[in-house]
């Protein structure tokens, strides 16, 4: 058996194919299923647009995430700065060509749909300072001349995106990144320097939101002030959570998102409606769900040897945990509302691709551990 998955000491298909996580990939579908059901919800149960299209791409790009998991980790390793480039690059012609919905510019139109690079730049991010560190003694990272690169390719997205502008997005970017940056054994006097810094400059980065983004933070702490307004989506989120009760209303049984109380119900607040309609028990087999699949990731990362796939594994785990108390927290009122998509349910999909590609390198350090 040995010599049918081993030829010259590398890993044939088969060999291949046996090491895939499958536990991981199980969580993974049983997560696309229960969106399926969501989606076929927010339409009332109809098999409408968002459905079929939530379907067709997790079907697609579940079959390019195994596809990819084959690929060997060093080819992930290798190119991880071009990867870095060709999103930037993409970002940059946002600005350019990019198509505008809803007051912000962040799609590039690809005619199969429309892919928004701020997305991908979450995982780029990952894998170019995965790469950058990787090669570093631990002993030198918090040099501030291994600073300079991972703080300059941090802040280029950063800013393009605000540009957008997108905020949810840019600070999720800069989350991911400062996670591998301290992963990477950065001392914690650098970060509590920036915070420092962030904390002067508040008022000077508050000037410069958008009306919207300013309207959002004071609706935040009082959503009362406007509930027919700014604050009517937060607001009715509550009621659609609380409504849910323990054991929630039943399936296509959610008043507020059927009576379309609910704004955005297929994507940002995905979640909402899940809480709706399958409540507290359901709400936390979901989290169940995102715990294990974060838990595999970590497993994943601490099984290999090899410090790009290390740092990348761990990165992307903690950047993952970040996006989905981000959503979670968005929809119960305990975040400004920002807009950031709950993985693999919401529909979107440059976030999906975006997911399913940093899956596919983590799998990949799975097969190839060394």
């Amino acid at each position: 058996m040995a010599e049918k998955i081993f030829i010259r000491g590398k890993l044939n298909f088969m060999g291949k194919l046996f090491s895939l996580d499958f536990f991981l990939i199980f969580l993974i579908l049983l997560l696309g299923l229960i969106s399926f059901f969501a989606m076929y919800s927010t339409e009332r149960g109809v098999f409408n647009y968002y459905t079929l299209s939530h379907i067709y791409r997790f079907s697609t790009f579940f079959i390019l995430f195994i596809f990819l998991s084959f690929f060997k980790i060093e080819f992930w390793n290798k190119n991880a700065y071009i990867f870095y480039f060709l999103v930037l690059i993409l970002l940059f012609g946002v600005d350019l060509f990019g198509v505008t919905a809803s007051g912000s510019r962040r799609w590039i139109n690809l005619f199969i749909f429309n892919l928004q690079p701020s997305e991908l730049m979450k995982v780029a991010l990952i894998a170019f300072l995965a790469r950058y560190y990787s090669n570093k003694p631990s002993h030198s990272v918090s040099q501030v001349k291994h600073l300079v690169i991972p703080i300059f390719v941090l802040f280029i997205p950063v800013a393009l995106v605000i540009t957008q502008p997108d905020l949810g997005t840019a600070l999720l970017i800069a989350i991911g990144g400062f996670i591998v940056i301290w992963l990477a054994g950065v001392k914690i006097k650098y970060f509590m320097f920036s915070l420092a810094t962030l904390a002067c400059l508040m008022p000077v980065v508050i000037a410069t939101l958008k009306p919207y983004q300013k309207l959002r933070i004071l609706t935040f702490f009082n959503p009362e002030r406007d509930p027919l307004g700014a604050g009517y989506q937060i607001i009715q989120s509550k009621i659609a959570v609380g409504s849910g009760g323990i054991f929630g209303k039943g399936y296509l049984n959610g008043s507020q998102s059927y009576l379309d109380y609910l704004p955005e119900k297929h994507t940002d607040f995905i979640f909402t409606l899940f809480s709706e309609e399958f409540g507290f028990i359901g709400s936390i087999i979901l989290l169940i769900i995102y715990a294990l699949i974060i838990y595999r990731v970590i497993v994943i990362g601490s099984e290999t040897r090899n410090n790009f796939a290390k740092l990348f594994c761990f990165g992307f785990a903690g950047s993952f945990f970040v996006y989905v108390a981000v959503n979670m927290s968005m929809v119960l009122g305990l975040l400004p509302i920002v807009g950031a998509p709950l993985p693999i349910m919401s529909y979107g999909g440059s976030s999906m691709l975006s997911i399913m590609l940093a899956f596919a390198i983590v799998m990949s350090c799975k097969i190839h551990k060394s």
